[in-house]
């Protein structure tokens, strides 16, 4: 907290003088980490739709290349579907994290450090996107015996990404607005 409170002092003088006072520059030395207070509602919907739907696409990108390596990995080897899908759940949270460590790690993190952010930040929105897009494809006629070469295998997956992607982002506009999920990862940017 008093990291925060320091960081806002510091960045105080280089506000436009002219401004204070006035409608949303009055908020310059407002604790921005800590929305759940009214602070989200006075910025209007779309500032948190935006960042929700930002934080959501940053999981999406992980739960993507994660699960589509390990359906890659299942089909090479020739598993089955339940394996695969194991896989590919397990895939999608390693990278999905490893995006979000990246990123938390050049901000100067150690690893350790950078792990618990990215555990923070992450797990609530993969969980739910690998529910909602695996639960789709499960759903989908035949997309679980479609192969990589199948048009069906690559539309369903992008039908259960759009799913995932529109079932989380609300998840994640709730969650930042009280200062969790992705909000943890913001004052490393």
């Amino acid at each position: 907290m008093d990291m925060r409170q320091h960081e806002h002092t510091q960045s105080g003088p280089h506000e436009p003088h002219g401004h204070q006072g006035q409608g949303h520059e009055d908020h310059g030395h407002e604790d921005h980490g800590h929305q759940g207070h009214g602070h989200q509602e006075h910025h209007g919907g779309a500032t948190s739709w935006s960042m929700a739907a930002q934080a959501t696409l940053h999981c999406l990108t992980g739960c993507a290349i994660g699960e589509i390596v390990g359906m890659a990995i299942g089909t090479a080897l020739a598993w089955h579907n339940v394996p695969t899908m194991i896989l590919a759940i397990v895939l999608a949270f390693v990278f999905g994290y490893s995006l979000t460590m990246r990123g938390v790690l050049r901000a100067g993190l150690d690893v350790r450090s950078a792990l618990r952010v990215a555990l923070a930040a992450d797990t609530v929105s993969i969980t739910i996107m690998e529910l909602a897009d695996n639960a789709t494809i499960v759903v989908f006629p035949g997309a679980m015996d479609a192969t990589l070469s199948d048009v069906l295998f690559w539309l369903s997956l992008a039908l259960s990404f759009m799913v995932a992607f529109l079932v989380t982002t609300p998840v994640n506009k709730w969650m930042i607005g009280r200062g969790k999920g992705h909000a943890v990862v913001h004052q490393y940017h």
